[in-house]
């Protein structure tokens, strides 16, 4: 299982869907949950995105499936990243 970072801005569509329905956000995580992606960690913040959300899934192949799903509604725009535990990392080096 690896872990991912998922980085997001919601679209204008996005952020009326929100105000009307701020549940929406637990909503999509369990859609996550049903396409084999496990949510982990999700924040709100405040800068330049909307949300960070902390994933765990198979392979990258499974979170860009449902990246693309979340995607093609047209609420949201997203930046996915690996995580790599530091100590994998560092065993990576040597």
């Amino acid at each position: 299982m690896g872990k991912y970072i998922i980085i997001s801005n919601l679209t204008d569509e996005g952020a009326k869907t929100l105000k009307k329905n701020p549940e929406r956000v637990k909503e999509v995580n369990s859609e996550l949950k049903n396409m084999g992606i496990d949510v982990l960690d999700q924040y709100a913040v405040l800068g330049n995105f909307d949300f960070l959300t902390i994933v765990e899934a198979d392979d990258e192949n499974m979170v860009a499936r449902a990246v693309v799903e979340i995607l093609s509604r047209g609420s949201i725009r997203t930046a996915t990243y690996r995580a790599v535990p530091i100590n994998e990392f560092i065993e990576s080096l040597k």
